[in-house]
């Protein structure tokens, strides 16, 4: 959305500006508290107009959990895979070595996030954030527990139990959708590694690494992972057990615990794709 469809929403809405300010009271009346683990998918043009923009949002989220918070956002990087499974867009194949040989190789610090919205960019790169080692797959975090979050992140568990994800669940983090559905909530991955009998298959992947200081091409298996029917899922979820909605500027937020969904998650899958 442009600067100006989103100055246009405001004013239709009969509303101002979003500021830290008024996004962290929104963020404290949704029930967000000081000191916890959590974990956000965002939509910045979802909000309106932000004065500030995605540096605002960080700001107001890292504001309300205060200095013994912890803040972690999905940092994808779906382009550091091998190209020959891709589909948007298709390599033709003829490329597909010349993109094994010459991909830069994946680095935390470098490597952009790929199609993840301007609040996990800026976050990203926010001073002090550490990244998971996942070339596709990586999280940051912020705060006491991100070196716990973060730290050995597996090839071979994108998604799984060696994965970012599966240390969010054991701190019992909460997750907040601000401003999206559960169609872009990546902790659902973690449901489908646990669920039995939904089908997921070994899937071969690659990515350049720096291994013993040089480039090299890594080859590795992880599971597939698939997400059409996870905004059912959230939805019987929300209905089933519940989970805090409230406004945000002019986005709809949706807070719960990803404890309580991973689990709700696995029953569901199970009984959906495993019939």
């Amino acid at each position: 959305m442009s600067e100006s469809h989103a100055i246009q929403r405001c004013v239709d809405a009969g509303a101002g500006p979003a500021t830290v300010a008024s996004l962290t009271a929104d963020l404290q009346a949704l029930g967000i508290r000081p000191g916890e683990l959590l974990m956000v998918h965002s939509s910045l043009s979802a909000l309106g107009y932000v004065i500030g923009g995605a540096k605002a949002v960080v700001l107001a989220l890292l504001d309300v959990l205060g200095p013994e918070g912890t803040l972690a956002m999905p940092a994808f990087s779906g382009d550091m895979g091998d190209p020959a499974p891709w589909e948007n867009p298709p390599v033709p194949e003829a490329w597909w070595p010349l993109f094994r040989e010459h991909m830069p190789a994946y680095d935390p610090a470098t490597t952009p996030l790929r199609v993840m919205g301007a609040v996990a960019e800026r976050f990203a790169a926010w001073p002090g954030t550490r990244r998971s080692d996942h070339p596709s797959c990586s999280v940051c975090a912020l705060g006491p527990l991100a070196e716990s979050i973060t730290a050995k992140h597996e090839l071979t568990s994108g998604f799984g139990e060696q994965s970012p994800l599966a240390r969010l669940y054991e701190h019992d983090a909460r997750v907040l959708l601000l401003g999206v559905t559960h169609a872009r909530n990546s902790s659902l991955h973690l449901a489908e590694v646990r669920s039995e009998g939904i089908g997921l298959e070994p899937k071969p992947d690659g990515a350049p690494l720096i291994v013993e200081g040089r480039r090299r091409w890594v080859a590795y298996d992880d599971l597939s992972s698939e997400g059409e029917d996870f905004e059912a899922l959230g939805e019987a979820f929300a209905r089933d057990v519940g989970e805090t909605t409230g406004p945000v500027a002019l986005g709809t937020a949706r807070l719960f615990p990803q404890r309580a969904l991973v689990d709700y998650g696995v029953t569901w899958l199970e009984a959906h794709r495993g019939a």
